[in-house]
């Protein structure tokens, strides 16, 4: 499967969907060599950002951010090539997802305020320096800002 096959079927999903799919893949291309652990740090990294709305309203909205995440800064053609990384990688965020509906205080958090990560042996980020909230595999995640979930007025 192509990426841009894969963001395509996101874009006829419904919503739900749509974001299991965004988020599935994100986390394979993000961290597909890293421990399972790993993986549900970076599918936290991105819930953690839609809940905020700053980087759109669906977790498709925020990993197809510019160059934000893994789907906007690697070629369309890019292929998910390894089906059991694949497989892990869906497993990893339909948790990550069901861990993340319950209330926050019922949440098992693995970066706790993280809002950022990087390969720092590949990235260079300017907010490299931000606090340092853990480091899992090749990756550190950092609270660059704190990041609050929107209000929705009734």
């Amino acid at each position: 499967m192509k990426l841009a096959w894969i963001l395509w079927l996101a874009s006829v999903l419904p919503p739900q969907s749509a974001d299991s799919l965004c988020l599935s893949t994100t986390v394979y291309l993000e961290a597909r060599d890293q421990s399972v652990r790993g993986q549900q740090a970076v599918a936290e990294v991105a819930l953690r950002r839609r809940d905020s709305g700053l980087w759109g309203d669906t977790l498709c909205d925020v990993v197809t951010a510019n160059k934000q995440f893994a789907p906007s800064l690697v070629p369309p053609s890019t292929r998910v090539a390894n089906p059991e990384a694949w497989a892990r990688a869906v497993t990893v965020a339909l948790e990550a997802e069901n861990n993340w509906a319950l209330p926050a205080g019922q949440r098992k958090e693995i970066v706790p305020g993280a809002s950022h990560f990087a390969a720092l042996g590949i990235a260079s980020p300017s907010w490299r320096n931000a606090y340092q909230v853990a480091t899992i595999g090749d990756h550190t995640f950092y609270k660059v800002q704190s990041l609050e979930p929107r209000r929705h007025d009734s």
